[in-house]
This record gives C-alpha cells, sequence and structure tokens, in this order.
C-alpha cells in the first residue's frame, strides 16, 4: 500500500472543485467552507443544502456535468461520484494541471486521502489507515471523541498566548520544560473560568530560571 504523508493544508482563499452534489458532496463543501476555501461544484443536480448554500453565495454551483477544463487553476479537488469514467477523467486532468484531488473511496485516484478527524476546540486529531480501511479510522474517531487526553485541548489558547509572549521577550524554553507544564492543574482552572489566572501560572513555570535575551539598542 502507499504511505501517505500526513499534512494540515490552509485553504483559505485556496480556489477548490468539488465535483458531485449528493450528501457526500455536500459534506466535503462544508469542510472546505470550514477552512475559508473559494469553492466551486459542478453538478447537474444538488442537495437542497448545497443549493441553499450556493443560494446565500457560499460557493459556486454550476448546474452540470463534469467536462475537462473544469479543474483549471484549482489548488485542491474533490471527486464525490460514483461514475468510474468520470472519476478517471477527472483525476487525468488533475494530473496535467497539478491539482491535488482525493475521489471519494477511490484511494487509486488519489494524489489524498481524507482522514477521519476527531476536533475540540482548536485542536484537530486526524486517523488515517492509508485507504486501507476507512471503517477502522472512523471506529477510531468514535473512541477518541471523549477521551481525556483531549481535554488539553482546552489550554490552545492560552499556550498560544505564553508562545507568543515568550517569543516576545527572547526566552528560549526546553520543548520538555513546556511538556512538565502542561498538566491537569491547568486544565482544572480553564474549566472554571480562570484563563487569565492559568496564563499567570504557566508563564511563571515557564520563565522560571530563564533569562531573557538582551536586545540590541534601536
Amino acid at each position: 500500500m502507499d504511505s501517505y504523508y500526513p499534512v494540515f493544508l490552509n485553504l483559505k482563499g485556496k480556489p477548490c472543485v468539488v465535483i458531485g452534489g449528493g450528501k457526500v458532496a455536500e459534506r466535503k463543501v462544508r469542510g472546505l467552507l470550514e477552512c475559508g476555501a473559494s469553492v466551486s461544484l459542478f453538478s447537474p443536480e444538488s442537495s437542497p443544502a448545497i443549493m441553499e448554500m450556493a443560494d446565500r453565495g457560499e460557493l459556486r454551483w454550476n448546474p452540470r456535468e463534469y467536462t475537462d477544463g473544469d479543474l483549471k487553476g484549482a489548488f485542491l479537488a474533490i471527486a464525490a461520484t460514483d461514475q468510474r469514467a468520470v472519476n478517471e477523467a477527472i483525476a487525468e486532468e488533475a494530473a496535467m494541471e497539478g491539482v491535488v484531488l482525493n475521489v471519494v473511496d477511490v484511494p487509486q485516484l488519489c494524489t489524498f486521502i481524507a482522514p477521519a478527524v476527531v476536533k475540540k476546540g482548536e485542536v484537530s486529531v486526524a486517523i488515517s489507515t492509508g485507504g486501507a480501511s476507512p471503517a477502522l479510522a472512523r471506529k477510531i474517531k468514535e473512541s477518541l471523541k471523549d477521551a481525556d487526553a483531549l481535554e488539553y485541548a482546552q489550554l490552545a489558547g492560552i499556550l498560544s498566548s505564553a508562545r507568543t509572549k515568550i517569543k516576545r521577550r527572547g526566552i528560549e524554553v526546553h520543548p520538555d520544560r513546556w511538556q512538565k507544564c502542561i498538566n491537569q492543574e491547568l486544565v482544572a482552572m480553564v474549566k472554571d473560568g480562570k484563563s487569565e489566572e492559568a496564563l499567570d501560572r504557566l508563564m511563571s513555570a515557564l520563565t522560571e530560571g530563564s533569562k531573557e535575551r538582551s536586545r540590541a539598542p534601536s
């Protein structure tokens, strides 16, 4: 089996194409829009939800079959059709145009496969079986939804703030110290609405014994 390189793409403002108008295409469109992508969809018929999104101007719906040339200028494309000949034509154009492509449930035509994703706040956990078993990826996703480890996702905000403060002050913090300072005590404080207090405590723990690098005079 192919080995896939895991990556998170910044799709904000990127032109993305979806071919298909059913429930699967609808789900793919929603995911792209959540990431800020600029979405064009090609399908003679579409689900009511897709038509509503098009009416609101959230995507451009082209009510026709895919034709060669529809991927020109696209950054990413998703083929959500069950027509083998159409999928193969899409894959051929994607290869010619250098467009990264996912053909739903046809990994051999894909240049990327969509993982099962668990989201909690700012944290996303992607699960992939390399195309071997989407059902297994979904099973693992379901088992992780309420995992205790995901409670740490609630610290994303204060950790981001602390990271910014540390950089501004020119302090070097060893990765092991970061790990030691990320603990359940901080989680409990954030849960109780004490985010500022949690940030102060985190900063004290991170900078204990550290020296700020002196800044060159301006």
